[in-house]
């Protein structure tokens, strides 16, 4: 027995790094995986790995910048899956760099994948969910938000910052109708990690050295599992909250 068995789990940007680890997860606990994102290879191995170990998986083309698309790609999961307990939004669009470099074009990019994205997901699964007598939403974000030097990381803490509140206003909104809404801010060796560590060792040693756990997370052991708990009715008393899954790294007020 899994802890998400018989749930249906719609997971963005699932093709890869922390959204593929979340999405195994889930599969095996149990969950049905809707894998959504933009690149049909991505997706297609991700639920070949579901398949795998005996899982079921759809994937779906969605771009999140598109809100049609995010409501036509609710629609279908419920279509191929019978509905959605579980949503996880976790692609948006990074905006990285010193605050006099970031253009509004690039921040209202980043916000319509991010914040308004998920709103929408958020708004667009909440009938399907009260309907079905509850469900779970994560909402990825950021420790960057609270590191002590947040130099070149404005943008994208501000993003996420708006993610995060919310997160905490949908919990507080929706509770009344069995739906929890957690936020979690991972760090986890996703490609494009990957690929700093390797071309920037020396700075990526500096990194590792201010996580007091000394190692940056796994996408599916250290993060996918601890949202699949998260998810599960083993957490139904958790909702609201910021949960840090980065070795200590940052301190949340």
């Amino acid at each position: 027995m899994g802890k998400l068995d018989g749930k249906v789990a719609l997971i963005t940007g699932a093709g890869q790094g922390i959204g593929q680890g979340v999405a195994l997860a889930m599969a095996r606990e149990g969950a049905a995986i809707a894998v959504t994102g933009r690149t049909e290879s991505k997706l297609d191995d991700t639920v070949r790995q579901i398949r795998e170990i005996g899982g079921t998986a759809e994937p779906l083309t969605c771009d999140i910048a598109d809100l049609d698309q995010i409501t036509a790609t609710v629609e279908r999961t419920s279509e191929l899956l019978g509905g959605v307990d579980i949503l996880v939004n976790n692609a948006s669009l990074n905006p990285l760099g010193p605050v006099l470099d970031l253009t509004a074009k690039l921040m209202e990019n980043a916000y319509r994948t991010g914040p308004i994205a998920a709103l929408h997901a958020m708004q667009t699964v909440h009938p399907i969910m009260k309907a079905r007598g509850g469900g779970s939403i994560v909402n990825m974000v950021t420790s960057a938000a609270v590191r002590w030097d947040m130099s070149g990381y404005g943008g994208y803490a501000s993003v996420k910052e708006a993610l995060r509140s919310l997160t905490r206003a949908a919990a507080s909104e929706w509770g009344v109708d069995g739906i929890r809404v957690n936020a979690v801010a991972p760090h986890a060796m996703s490609p494009g990690l990957a690929w700093w560590t390797e071309n920037r060792p020396e700075e990526a040693a500096e990194f590792v050295a201010t996580i007091p756990l000394r190692r940056i997370g796994d996408c599916e052991e250290d993060i996918g599992r601890a949202v699949a708990w998260i998810c599960s009715d083993d957490a139904r008393y958790l909702t609201g909250a910021t949960v840090p899954l980065d070795g200590g790294q940052a301190r949340w007020a």
